[in-house]
């Protein structure tokens, strides 16, 4: 084993099965990495999470402002793709979920939601980057906080005051002595856990495939050795259908996310919760 826990790699190319070393487990220490830039010890420092996100947002930008710099009635093949994902999320996600007249100013941001959620999602299966930015719980609080900050301020600008706090709880006194239990119910989900389950849903999806993609990855490579080479012929397999199934379910947690986020959205503008 690396004597730095922090290190990326979880194991060392010359462990193998019975050669007297253990399995070498992956676990929080591959989520670590050392700094490529700045003091690990201080809150100035540059990691590869933050090169991967830099590089992907980067990327999104770059997709889409070289799909539309010139824009054509009959699209050529990377303005077609643009639109199509485009068209996707503001049809298939914001009119079903908003509505057309309501959703239509909304589209910008739930577009780079998606995209930006989906790329992180991708350095997972991606050669030499092989991590999901959204793993690591920070990325997906911020952007479930950006969902939160909108969420509340629409409702209040919908609402106003009081109606904020009836959509918040949907109070209803037709409920008799259940509507105030009901309510405090309503106002803890909605105030305090809905943020939480946000980011947490798209973080512990993104932390448990990769760690059993490190999982199978890692046996594939320590079970080369004497017998335990048929092993790591199935283990190998199983790295190739987690790829797979994981390529599933990176699309499947960034269309979650934004759809979630419609549905607040939804929420704050509705007349009734």
């Amino acid at each position: 084993m690396s004597a730095d826990p922090t290190q990326v790699l979880a194991f060392e190319t010359d462990c193998h099965i019975f050669d007297g070393c253990g399995f070498p487990a992956p676990g929080l220490h591959s989520f670590l990495f050392e700094p490529l830039w700045g003091d690990g010890d201080s809150n100035l420092y540059f990691n590869k999470t933050m090169l991967l996100a830099l590089l992907g947002s980067v990327i999104i930008v770059g997709f889409f402002w070289a799909a539309f710099r010139n824009p054509k009635v009959v699209p050529g093949k990377l303005q077609m793709v643009a639109e199509a994902g485009y068209d996707f999320i503001r049809r298939g996600i914001v009119y079903e979920t908003i509505g057309k007249r309501e959703g239509e100013k909304y589209v910008p941001l739930v577009v780079s939601l998606f995209f930006f959620v989906w790329v992180m999602n991708l350095w997972s299966i991606i050669p030499l980057a092989q991590f999901p930015v959204t793993s690591i719980i920070a990325y997906p609080m911020v952007l479930a906080l950006i969902v939160y900050i909108l969420w509340v301020s629409l409702t209040f600008k919908r609402h106003g005051f009081v109606g904020f706090w009836k959509n918040v709880t949907g109070f209803d006194k037709s409920l008799g002595p259940v509507a105030y239990l009901a309510a405090t119910i309503e106002l803890f989900s909605n105030l305090l856990v809905r943020p939480f389950t946000h980011a947490v849903r798209l973080f512990a999806n993104m932390f448990a495939g990769h760690t059993l993609l490190l999982l199978f990855t890692i046996a594939s490579w320590y079970l080369l050795n004497g017998i335990g080479f048929a092993y790591a012929g199935v283990s190998f397999v199983m790295v190739v259908v987690m790829t797979a199934f994981e390529l599933f379910i990176q699309a499947v947690q960034a269309y979650v996310f934004v759809l979630l986020t419609c549905t607040y959205i939804q929420g704050a503008l509705a007349e009734h919760h």
